[in-house]
């Protein structure tokens, strides 16, 4: 209760009295002291989009609405209603530019996830039909397709005899992200594959791999991976920086398992739990990035926090 009345009083009334005395005392606003005093990354984006948010001026408020291409004259408007000189503070308008790229880019990748997650997997587009089969060529390239409605899907994973019955819950973004994996980490894809159909830690790799594209998908809605992004992209993060993610959960996820050793596959959502409660951890750390790297043929998984 005193938690809340302490918070209260200070968003409304002491931190507007406070940032106004350090102005008084140092010559400078809080946006400048947060783009001077941090390293390019989550630490700075964050304290600039909450100083933005909190602002009663609503030209700084309105900066987190703005589109891409009026970015630049929006800084320049919040440069003139808080008096801040170009040659006092040359580095100024390219950081908070790029914060600014940063936050609104990470609603418009929001925007764009959720429209491929809406999407329903319709057998009549050629399109949806084109990636489910470059799909199965991906993982299974030895092996031809007795038909499109068959129990071979079973060999990758899926349910039932057509596979397009398990995209009903994330849609094409499921489909979209298992492709990705395959097409950009094949054989990485093909391993964890591998994996999935071991005669005793085996998994049903389709189902798991839709399954982590909801974690990643929520993670991405609950504001959760915006350290990811913001330590990671250096301007506007796009749909293949999720895709990305998703590899690196769809890697993780998979050598975590067989590290567990589970007992049964009846024990995935108590697994999967506490992998969703590793990666939430590590995205709570400033310095975060999550990432999976292939050099010279060898697989560098990173999945801690780099300085």
């Amino acid at each position: 209760m005193l938690g809340c009345i302490w918070q209260y009083l200070y968003t409304s009334f002491l931190r507007y009295w406070l940032k106004w005395l350090i102005r008084q005392a140092t010559g400078i606003c809080e946006l400048q002291r947060i783009c001077s005093g941090n390293k390019p990354g989550a630490t700075r984006t964050i304290k600039a989009e909450y100083s933005l948010r909190s602002s009663k001026t609503k030209a700084l408020r309105a900066a987190l609405e703005t589109n891409n291409d009026k970015l630049e004259d929006c800084v320049k408007q919040i440069m003139k209603v808080k008096s801040i000189k170009a040659q006092k503070d040359p580095l100024f308008q390219e950081s908070l530019h790029i914060c600014l790229l940063q936050i609104t880019g990470h609603g418009s990748l929001c925007v764009s996830v959720e429209d491929l997650r809406k999407q329903v997997f319709s057998s009549e587009s050629q399109e949806h039909e084109a990636k489910l089969l470059k799909l199965w060529d991906l993982l299974m390239p030895a092996v031809k397709l007795e038909s499109r409605i068959t129990k071979q899907w079973g060999d990758i994973g899926f349910q039932g005899d057509d596979p397009k019955t398990d995209f009903r819950g994330m849609g094409l973004l499921g489909l979209i992200n298992l492709v990705f994996f395959s097409e950009n980490y094949t054989e990485e894809a093909r391993q964890v594959l591998s994996h999935a159909n071991h005669p005793k830690l085996g998994y049903s790799y389709a189902i798991v791999g839709i399954n982590l594209t909801e974690m990643a998908y929520s993670l991405l809605m609950s504001g959760a991976l915006k350290p990811q992004f913001y330590n990671t992209v250096q301007g506007t993060p796009e749909l293949h920086h999720f895709h990305q993610l998703y590899c690196y959960l769809a890697y993780e996820f998979d050598r975590f398992w067989m590290a567990e050793e589970p007992e049964s596959i009846m024990q995935f959502n108590q697994y999967r739990e506490k992998f969703h409660n590793v990666v939430k951890t590590h995205l709570q750390e400033p310095d975060v990035t999550l990432k999976l790297t292939v050099r010279s043929g060898k697989n560098l998984t990173i999945f801690k926090n780099c300085p």
